[in-house]
């Protein structure tokens, strides 16, 4: 299977119908669960071949078909094994029956136990086959006790697809859910994987191409992706012997008053970095004189008031801005805003808080087609978005779609699994970030790089998910302990790029 086929974020209900799309083109389903459960098996092997016991729990479900097939192939690799079901067998249909009846056609195998009776032992490894990627209620008293015990023994698990009790569209634990280091999915990634907290939750995921054809996969996916280089690199300005200062954009970055620039220095130094042919800090007069101390490429301007931001703004060349950073005048950031409603825009921390009481203005604002890119931290989202934030039935995808469509602007929904949501639908996952970049500046260093990339042209959807993925490209290579300075210095989008695709 392709390696674009395994970005692929697949949620339950598009999984269902691709298994059910899968059978109806003659595949078998059987010869399905069986390629998975072998997978789970080897997995177990690679990993823990000094185990005394592995421990297969089931249920009643394709996902306890698979490891009952895992059950039966560690058995015939000689190993220990011993099964545990949840549910009436009476209850097996289908291929998770007939993978049952194989198991069992082993004479000397002793027969399955009911989960209540299983009790870690010193040696085990679990095999978790209870429950797959559909589950969407609390899990049983029953099982999440047996949740507790093992997490208390400290036994290591492998879980099949999903860890058990993991949402597999919101990335939630359902009352309780095991914590796997290793987990197995099959075709691609689901949302749970790569959302937190499931992402820790499934410890080392890896994914198995168990046969289904591409073409099958590719016509259920949907528009949800992880965040890879390859997702928006064609869009990046390549190198052009001919471009000019001019040809790679004018990107304006307001500031605040001289005791905040810090933030807007930033944020103008990593736009810069990241290919912007020209930046302007965009200031009041008093904080001219700290920012003209401070800074050599960038240049500064005097700009107090609507009419002077109009007479800038009049300059088709200046057609790319960044508002939020260290701005702190609320009103007057409301103003700005209207101004520049026909321009390219990334609206930032106090930008976006100017408008928790207005958010209507906002989105009337954003009707038209100019570029805008939102990146809201979790709590400016819920002050700019209180009623998508406050359903907890949304998955903090949905919520960022929904998000994306209501403002008509892309938004960079913050996190440690960021989320980058276009108002067409796509959106895409962030899975690089270190948790260094949590650190004052970070994120005003996210929006000048989306400025940078904005300014040179690049759509809004693809700046955006391009900025996220290079903002933890960054992180990661200068490693703990990182400053928001070192990391507006070492944006580099091009090394990035060959150091990693």
């Amino acid at each position: 299977m392709s390696h674009s086929i395994q970005r692929f974020l697949i949620d339950p209900v598009s999984m269902s119908r691709i298994d059910s799309a899968a059978e109806a083109s003659g595949l078998s389903v059987l010869s399905l669960m069986e390629r998975a459960g072998q997978a789970v098996a080897a997995c177990a092997l690679r990993h823990y071949p000094e185990a005394h016991r592995y421990a297969v729990l089931c249920g009643i479900g394709n996902n306890g078909g698979d490891g009952f097939v895992a059950a039966r192939a560690l058995r015939e690799a000689g190993a220990d094994v011993a099964v545990f079901m949840f549910g009436d067998v009476v209850k097996l249909k289908g291929a998770a029956r007939q993978a049952y009846d194989a198991l069992m056609d082993d004479q000397q195998y002793p027969g399955c136990q009911s989960l209540a009776a299983f009790t870690p032992q010193d040696g085990d490894v679990v095999i978790d086959g209870i429950f797959g990627a559909g589950l969407s209620r609390d899990v049983p008293p029953e099982v999440a006790e047996v949740i507790g015990v093992v997490e208390r023994a400290r036994t290591p698990v492998v879980a099949i697809d999903l860890p058990s009790g993991l949402c597999g569209r919101r990335g939630i634990a359902l009352g309780a859910a095991f914590k796997a280091t290793h987990t197995v999915t099959f075709v691609a990634k689901k949302p749970g994987h790569v959302l937190m907290p499931g992402r820790e939750l499934c410890g080392t995921l890896e994914v198995f191409d168990i046969g289904i054809p591409q073409r099958i996969v590719e016509a259920h996916a949907g528009p949800v992706r992880e965040n890879p280089a390859d997702l928006w690199e064609r869009y990046l300005v390549l190198d052009d012997v001919e471009t000019h200062k001019f040809k790679r954009g004018h990107l304006t970055v307001f500031a605040g008053p001289s005791h905040s620039t810090g933030a807007a220095r930033m944020t103008a130094i990593a736009g810069l970095r990241a290919g912007a042919g020209i930046v302007t800090i965009a200031a009041p007069q008093e904080a001219i004189a700290v920012l003209s101390a401070t800074l050599t490429a960038v240049m500064v301007m005097p700009i107090e008031d609507q009419h002077a931001l109009a007479t800038w703004a009049h300059d088709q060349r200046h057609g790319t801005y960044v508002l939020g950073p260290g701005f702190g005048d609320l009103e007057k950031a409301r103003e700005f805003v209207s101004l520049l409603k026909d321009r390219a825009l990334v609206l930032d921390a106090d930008g976006i808080t100017a408008f928790k009481d207005d958010r209507d203005k906002l989105f009337s604002l954003f009707a038209g087609n100019a570029p805008r890119i939102l990146t809201p931290h979790e709590g400016e989202f819920a002050r700019l978005f209180p009623d998508v934030h406050a359903d907890d039935a949304l998955s903090k995808i949905e919520k960022a779609q929904a998000a994306a469509k209501s403002s008509n602007a892309v938004i960079v929904y913050k996190g440690a699994d960021t989320v980058i949501a276009a108002p067409d639908g796509r959106a895409s996952v962030n899975t690089n970030a270190p948790s260094s970049l949590a650190t004052a500046g970070s994120g005003d260093v996210l929006a000048g790089i989306c400025g940078g990339l904005l300014a040179q042209h690049v759509p809004a959807f693809e700046a955006a998910a391009a900025a996220v993925w290079l903002h933890g490209e960054m992180g990661q290579r200068l490693g703990p302990g990182l400053i928001a300075e070192d990391l507006a210095s070492a944006v580099r989008p091009f090394e990035a790029r060959a150091g990693t695709v």
